[in-house]
């Protein structure tokens, strides 16, 4: 059974894409979807997903709704998902920016409460 979807508002999973608001560079904590916040505290967290295609998937909705390529927490769990894959070590500098990002968008008052 196929779900009906309108121009406005498409996606490949339960998390919409809202193409009104893409890349808009500004993201509001309140326009985050639960299952994303969720998955993006855990980036920040001390016991991050392990699974890259959860971790994908908040790259996916970071990508789309943020900054693009060159939002934080897309770079982040890009990153994070090249670590699991190759069990490489991550970019401590990466990991940095987006937990400032974090704050500017509003998921912390101080970037100390993520972790």
């Amino acid at each position: 059974m196929s779900q009906q979807q309108s121009p406005d508002n498409v996606s490949v999973d339960d998390i919409p894409v809202d193409i009104d608001n893409t890349q808009s560079a500004e993201v509001d904590s309140a326009d985050v979807p639960d299952e994303i916040e969720s998955i993006t505290r855990g980036l920040a967290g001390e016991q991050p997903p392990t699974n890259p295609i959860v971790v994908l998937k908040a790259a996916r909705w970071w990508y789309i709704h943020g900054k693009g390529g060159t939002d934080p927490a897309f770079q982040w769990a890009i990153e994070w998902a090249r670590h699991l894959a190759t069990d490489t070590p991550s970019d401590v500098e990466r990991f940095d920016e987006f937990l400032e990002y974090l704050v500017t968008v509003g998921f912390a008052d101080e970037r100390h409460e993520l972790r």
